[in-house]
Protein backbone atom coordinates (compact mmCIF):
# COMPACT_ATOMS: atom_id res chain seq x y z
CA UNK A 1 0.00 0.00 0.00
CA UNK A 2 1.05 3.15 -0.48
CA UNK A 3 1.30 6.54 1.37
CA UNK A 4 -1.79 8.21 -1.11
CA UNK A 5 -4.15 4.93 -0.36
CA UNK A 6 -4.31 5.28 3.29
CA UNK A 7 -4.39 9.26 4.23
CA UNK A 8 -7.15 10.71 2.56
CA UNK A 9 -7.04 13.17 0.49
CA UNK A 10 -9.53 15.89 1.13
CA UNK A 11 -10.51 17.21 4.76
CA UNK A 12 -14.52 15.56 4.05
CA UNK A 13 -11.92 12.52 4.48
CA UNK A 14 -10.18 13.54 7.59
CA UNK A 15 -13.57 14.55 9.10
CA UNK A 16 -14.84 10.97 8.67
CA UNK A 17 -12.38 9.31 10.40
CA UNK A 18 -13.15 11.10 13.03
CA UNK A 19 -14.63 9.31 16.41
CA UNK A 20 -17.33 10.71 18.25
CA UNK A 21 -16.33 11.78 22.00
CA UNK A 22 -18.29 9.74 24.93
CA UNK A 23 -20.72 12.06 26.91
CA UNK A 24 -18.75 13.29 30.16
CA UNK A 25 -20.06 11.89 33.66
CA UNK A 26 -22.56 14.20 35.47
CA UNK A 27 -21.80 16.89 37.47
CA UNK A 28 -22.38 16.02 41.01
CA UNK A 29 -24.61 18.30 43.12
CA UNK A 30 -22.23 17.30 46.62
CA UNK A 31 -20.20 20.04 47.28
CA UNK A 32 -16.47 19.35 46.83
CA UNK A 33 -15.06 20.78 50.06
CA UNK A 34 -16.26 20.52 53.63
CA UNK A 35 -16.48 24.10 54.15
CA UNK A 36 -19.51 24.47 52.28
CA UNK A 37 -21.42 22.14 54.59
CA UNK A 38 -19.97 23.80 57.08
CA UNK A 39 -21.26 27.41 56.00
CA UNK A 40 -24.61 25.61 55.63
CA UNK A 41 -24.95 24.00 59.13
CA UNK A 42 -23.47 27.96 60.20
CA UNK A 43 -26.33 29.49 58.62
CA UNK A 44 -28.98 27.02 59.42
CA UNK A 45 -28.46 27.39 63.29
CA UNK A 46 -27.61 31.44 62.59
CA UNK A 47 -31.44 31.45 61.45
CA UNK A 48 -32.56 29.21 63.88
CA UNK A 49 -31.48 31.31 66.98
CA UNK A 50 -32.95 34.04 65.09
CA UNK A 51 -36.32 32.70 64.35
CA UNK A 52 -36.23 31.77 68.45
CA UNK A 53 -35.28 35.30 69.74
CA UNK A 54 -38.01 36.89 67.62
CA UNK A 55 -41.05 33.91 68.98
CA UNK A 56 -39.38 34.66 72.81
CA UNK A 57 -40.09 38.58 71.98
CA UNK A 58 -43.48 38.18 70.53
CA UNK A 59 -44.85 36.10 72.99
CA UNK A 60 -43.16 38.58 75.82
CA UNK A 61 -44.73 41.34 74.39
CA UNK A 62 -48.29 39.55 74.36
CA UNK A 63 -49.66 41.64 77.39
CA UNK A 64 -48.73 44.73 75.47
CA UNK A 65 -51.02 43.54 72.58
CA UNK A 66 -53.55 42.58 74.89
CA UNK A 67 -53.46 46.12 76.23
CA UNK A 68 -53.48 47.90 73.34
CA UNK A 69 -56.56 45.73 72.11
CA UNK A 70 -58.62 46.65 75.01
CA UNK A 71 -57.98 50.27 75.30
CA UNK A 72 -59.39 50.16 71.50
CA UNK A 73 -62.08 48.11 72.19
CA UNK A 74 -63.29 49.09 75.82
CA UNK A 75 -61.94 52.56 76.95
CA UNK A 76 -65.07 54.27 77.55
CA UNK A 77 -64.08 56.58 80.24
CA UNK A 78 -60.82 57.54 82.05
CA UNK A 79 -61.49 54.96 84.74
CA UNK A 80 -61.33 52.13 82.19
CA UNK A 81 -57.51 53.52 80.72
CA UNK A 82 -56.32 54.19 83.95
CA UNK A 83 -57.33 50.11 84.76
CA UNK A 84 -55.80 49.34 81.81
CA UNK A 85 -52.32 51.09 82.35
CA UNK A 86 -52.34 49.63 85.92
CA UNK A 87 -52.99 45.91 84.58
CA UNK A 88 -50.12 46.23 82.03
CA UNK A 89 -47.32 47.63 84.74
CA UNK A 90 -48.23 44.95 87.16
CA UNK A 91 -47.67 42.37 84.45
CA UNK A 92 -44.26 44.10 83.36
CA UNK A 93 -42.87 45.03 86.37
CA UNK A 94 -43.05 43.17 90.15
CA UNK A 95 -45.83 43.57 92.17
CA UNK A 96 -44.36 45.49 95.33
CA UNK A 97 -43.24 48.26 93.06
CA UNK A 98 -46.52 49.21 91.25
CA UNK A 99 -49.42 48.13 93.06
CA UNK A 100 -48.97 50.58 95.77
CA UNK A 101 -48.66 53.60 93.83
CA UNK A 102 -51.32 56.42 93.73
CA UNK A 103 -51.34 60.35 92.56
CA UNK A 104 -47.79 61.58 91.67
CA UNK A 105 -45.97 58.81 92.47
CA UNK A 106 -47.73 56.50 90.40
CA UNK A 107 -47.64 59.20 87.17
CA UNK A 108 -43.70 59.60 88.00
CA UNK A 109 -44.23 55.66 87.72
CA UNK A 110 -45.14 55.78 84.13
CA UNK A 111 -42.91 58.85 83.49
CA UNK A 112 -40.17 57.43 84.62
CA UNK A 113 -40.80 54.36 82.73
CA UNK A 114 -41.06 55.74 79.52
CA UNK A 115 -37.81 57.33 79.51
CA UNK A 116 -39.89 60.71 79.00
CA UNK A 117 -42.53 63.03 80.51
CA UNK A 118 -45.61 61.42 78.34
CA UNK A 119 -48.32 61.85 81.21
CA UNK A 120 -48.73 66.14 81.96
CA UNK A 121 -51.58 68.31 82.40
CA UNK A 122 -55.04 67.48 81.94
CA UNK A 123 -54.20 63.73 80.80
CA UNK A 124 -52.17 63.26 84.30
CA UNK A 125 -55.21 64.93 86.23
CA UNK A 126 -57.75 62.77 84.78
CA UNK A 127 -55.62 59.66 85.40
CA UNK A 128 -54.76 60.36 89.24
CA UNK A 129 -58.82 61.42 89.79
CA UNK A 130 -60.21 59.18 87.92
CA UNK A 131 -60.15 56.28 90.32
CA UNK A 132 -62.29 58.65 92.88
CA UNK A 133 -64.70 60.21 90.22
CA UNK A 134 -66.10 59.35 87.26
CA UNK A 135 -64.32 61.43 84.00
CA UNK A 136 -64.84 61.56 80.87
CA UNK A 137 -62.13 60.13 78.50
CA UNK A 138 -60.17 62.12 76.65
CA UNK A 139 -58.45 61.88 73.10
CA UNK A 140 -55.30 62.89 74.64
CA UNK A 141 -55.16 60.69 77.25
CA UNK A 142 -55.79 57.52 75.24
CA UNK A 143 -53.12 58.52 72.90
CA UNK A 144 -50.82 58.98 75.97
CA UNK A 145 -51.63 55.65 77.24
CA UNK A 146 -51.47 53.91 73.68
CA UNK A 147 -47.88 55.36 73.53
CA UNK A 148 -47.00 54.49 77.16
CA UNK A 149 -48.02 50.57 76.56
CA UNK A 150 -46.23 50.30 73.36
CA UNK A 151 -42.64 52.06 74.69
CA UNK A 152 -42.40 51.76 78.40
CA UNK A 153 -39.25 49.72 79.37
CA UNK A 154 -40.01 46.34 80.51
CA UNK A 155 -38.14 45.31 83.53
CA UNK A 156 -35.92 42.37 82.99
CA UNK A 157 -36.17 39.74 85.74
CA UNK A 158 -33.33 37.61 86.46
CA UNK A 159 -33.39 34.52 85.63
Amino acid sequence: MSDSETTPQSLVGLLNRLAEPSDPPPVSMMPETWGWAVLGLALLAITAAACLVLFRRYRANAYRRQALRELNERASDATDVARILRRTALAAYPRHRVAGLTGDRWIGFLNETANAPLFRGAAAESLKTSPYRDAAVQDDLIATARRWIRTHRREVSPS
